[in-house]
C-alpha cells in the first residue's frame, strides 16, 4: 500500500509511540489526523506536521464518531488506523492491607485500552469497507492496535493493565478474519520497554537500569522504531492477523 496521499487515524497521537507514528507517517505524505484528550499537545503536534487534531475519548463512542466526521471532512475516508491511546495502572488482585482491587479502576483500564480502541477500529472498519480499493489485491485500509509484552507476561500490580492488552491481542485474529473479504488488515504490536514520557521521566539510572534488563539491544526502545513498524506493515500487504512484539527479546519477570 503506497503511503503518499492516504489519511490516517492515529489515537493517542499526541505524544509517546503515537507522535512517533504521526510524525513518520506524516513526513512519508499520510494526512494525519490525531485523536488525543490533550488539547495543547494534541494541537500543537497537529500544526508542526501538517495534520489536523480532534479532542476524543476513545471511550466514548460518539466522541470517536464525531472525532471521525471532522476528519472525513477534511482528509477524506481514512485508509491506516493506528491505536496508541492507553492508561497504565498499577494496583494488585488485593493489596497489602487485605483490600480487593477497586473494580472502578480496573474497569477504567480496560474501557480506555480495549474498548476504546475497538471503539477506534470498528468505527474507522465501518468506513473503510464502503472505500474503494486501492490495489489489484482489493486492500482498502489498515487497522494496527498497540498491545504489550505485558499481554504475555503481566507483572505483580499489573492485573488491569494485562488483561486490558490481552484482550487487544485476542481480538487481533477474528477482527482480521471478519474483514478479510473486505480487504482490510487488521494486526497490534505489543511492545516491551519504550521511552515514552512515562519511562522518561524517571530517573536516569532507573531507566538505564531498566534498559539494562532487555537482552538486545540493552536499552529503552525509540518510539520511532514502534513508527517504523507502523510504516512496515502498512506497506507489506501479508502481514495481517498476527500480533508482533517488539521488545528486544526481552521476557518479563513477576516482578
Amino acid at each position: 500500500m503506497e503511503l503518499d496521499g492516504l489519511a490516517a487515524i492515529i489515537s493517542g497521537g499526541a505524544s509517546g509511540l503515537g507522535e512517533a507514528t504521526a510524525r513518520r507517517l506524516a513526513k512519508a505524505g499520510v494526512k494525519v489526523t490525531l485523536f488525543d484528550m490533550n488539547a495543547e499537545r494534541g494541537g500543537a503536534v497537529a500544526a508542526d506536521i501538517g495534520g489536523h487534531y480532534c479532542k476524543v475519548d476513545v471511550s466514548d463512542t460518539e466522541s470517536v464518531s464525531v472525532g471521525l466526521a471532522q476528519a472525513r471532512l477534511i482528509h477524506g475516508q481514512e485508509r491506516i488506523c493506528v491505536n496508541c491511546a492507553g492508561v497504565a495502572t498499577g494496583s494488585k488482585t488485593v493489596d497489602r492491607d487485605g483490600f480487593a482491587h477497586d473494580p472502578v479502576s480496573f474497569a477504567r483500564t480496560i474501557q480506555i485500552n480495549l474498548i476504546g480502541s475497538f471503539n477506534v477500529a470498528s468505527q474507522c472498519a465501518a468506513g473503510m469497507v464502503k472505500a474503494a480499493a486501492l490495489d489489484d489485491d482489493g486492500a482498502r485500509g489498515v487497522i494496527i492496535n498497540t498491545a504489550s509484552v505485558a499481554a504475555f507476561e503481566g507483572q505483580v500490580g499489573q492485573i488491569a493493565y494485562a488483561a486490558s492488552k490481552g484482550g487487544i491481542a485476542s481480538m487481533t485474529l477474528p477482527m482480521a478474519r471478519d474483514l478479510a473479504r473486505d480487504g482490510v488488515r487488521v494486526m497490534a504490536i505489543a511492545p516491551g520497554l519504550f521511552k515514552t514520557p512515562m519511562l522518561a521521566g524517571l530517573p536516569e539510572d532507573v531507566q538505564q537500569s531498566l534498559g539494562a534488563q532487555i537482552p538486545f539491544p540493552s536499552r529503552l526502545g525509540n518510539p520511532d522504531e514502534y513508527a517504523a513498524l507502523v510504516q512496515h506493515i502498512v506497506q507489506n500487504p501479508m502481514l495481517n492477523g498476527e500480533v508482533i512484539r517488539l521488545d528486544g527479546a526481552i521476557r518479563m519477570t513477576a516482578r
